[in-house]
């Protein structure tokens, strides 16, 4: 498994070292009407997930939560607060990204955007089938609630 490779500058013809490292994104747990928040993606994979995306070059992780959530919801995320950060090289079927996960609240109107074909708040005990990890996230958040803790 290399994390790097050289490539041909087309210009000088030197080697050039090209580095391939996990991409971060960002996703939320938004608490809102008795339930949680998930939009349905409008582009592959497809399915049910959690408001979230790709961190921007130049942006926090925190600007990209709020940033994301409300592109995809049209919810402003409150009291955010780190939850957990998962890794997992298989996560995601398209690249190895490694996930900051938020839990908040949602304010606002309820309405899907962005890459978002549809949103919906589902209780944590009757949840859709879910894209990426997402189902393994939410499973660790509830049982946060009750104060116990995931091993793995």
């Amino acid at each position: 498994m290399g994390s790097q490779r050289t490539i041909v500058c087309p210009k000088c013809g030197h080697p050039v070292l090209v580095h391939q490292n996990p991409l971060p994104t960002v996703d939320a747990i938004v608490a809102y009407g008795g339930g949680v928040v998930l939009v349905r993606r409008k582009n592959p994979p497809y399915g049910w997930a959690l408001p979230g995306g790709f961190v921007d070059y130049g942006e926090s992780v925190e600007q990209a939560i709020a940033r994301e959530v409300r592109e995809e919801t049209g919810l402003a995320l409150r009291h955010a607060r780190l939850f957990s950060v998962y890794s997992d090289p298989g996560r995601d079927p398209r690249h190895h990204t490694i996930t900051t996960v938020f839990s908040g609240r949602g304010e606002g109107d309820l309405a899907a955007g962005d890459d978002a074909s549809d949103v919906g708040v589902f209780p944590l005990d009757n949840l859709p089938e879910l894209a990426f990890d997402h189902a393994r996230i939410l499973d660790d958040y509830r049982a946060s609630l009750h104060g116990r803790t995931r091993g793995g």
